[in-house]
């Protein structure tokens, strides 16, 4: 619980002192009553954990699962309408903003709920549906839909989310940029204005060339007053000789 603590004095610059942060941090109250309700769950306490839950729900408006597995170091921030399954697996140093969703697919039963690893970050309103797996030191872009498995030091933004990799190494420690994110949609697409301006470029070069050709032929009907097409052709070849006639003289 401790570590939750300093986690959220490291991470958001509005805490300013421990008085504050026992009594006005819901992200926090929401951790320390999960902890209590996932103790009862492994316990196989029956109803009480659920009502602890709920209790910490209608408090803190953020939906913890006593069955999900959420490890050390752990920050909500804002933590409003956050929601964690039952078999979701939470790393250490994990980062959730606002109206973060780590849910499942569908009706089936057994794991059906994300796994994320150590140092993730999720942005706000992001989803994460399913069971898969997301590796260490992964940023997921706000409002990015997540249903595949994504590889380590990688982010994800979008809608359904797309993977870019860094081509730098990451920092040491928890970084909680999840603004300045490639996005692979918009490279794409100046890729294709520069693509479309070198074509008009192109074009523009033909129809000078067109017009400077136009202008030639003008200058010569001029010269000659004839039109092009009316002009006897130049020929190489000689004249046809008529042949004398038999009996002739």
């Amino acid at each position: 619980m401790w570590r939750d603590l300093r986690a959220l004095r490291e991470r958001d610059p509005a805490a300013t002192n421990v008085v504050e942060i026992l009594l006005c941090y819901p992200g926090l109250h929401a951790i320390w009553f999960h902890r209590v309700a996932s103790g009862l769950w492994r316990l196989r306490i029956p109803v009480l954990p659920r009502l602890v839950s709920h209790f910490s729900r209608f408090i803190t408006g953020i939906d913890i699962h006593p069955g999900a597995r959420i490890g050390r170091g752990f920050f909500i921030d804002h933590g409003a309408a956050v929601v964690i399954g039952e078999t979701a697996v939470i790393g250490d140093d994990v980062t959730l903003y606002q109206g973060v969703t780590l849910g499942g697919t569908g009706k089936e039963r057994g794991k059906r709920h994300p796994t994320i690893g150590d140092r993730v970050v999720v942005g706000a309103g992001a989803k994460v549906l399913g069971g898969i797996e997301v590796g260490d030191d992964v940023y997921i872009g706000a409002n990015a839909v997540v249903l595949r498995d994504v590889p380590p030091n990688c982010t994800v933004v979008g809608v359904p989310g797309r993977i870019t990799r860094r081509d730098t190494k990451r920092v040491p420690g928890v970084s909680l940029d999840h603004t300045h994110l490639p996005d692979p949609v918009t490279r794409h697409l100046e890729l294709l204005e520069k693509e479309v301006q070198a074509i008009e470029q192109h074009l523009h070069l033909w129809h000078s060339s067109a017009q400077e050709s136009l202008l030639r032929e003008m200058i010569e009907e001029t010269e000659t007053g004839m039109p092009r097409e009316r002009r006897p052709e130049r020929t190489s070849e000689p004249p046809e000789v008529e042949e004398p006639r038999e009996g002739g003289l």
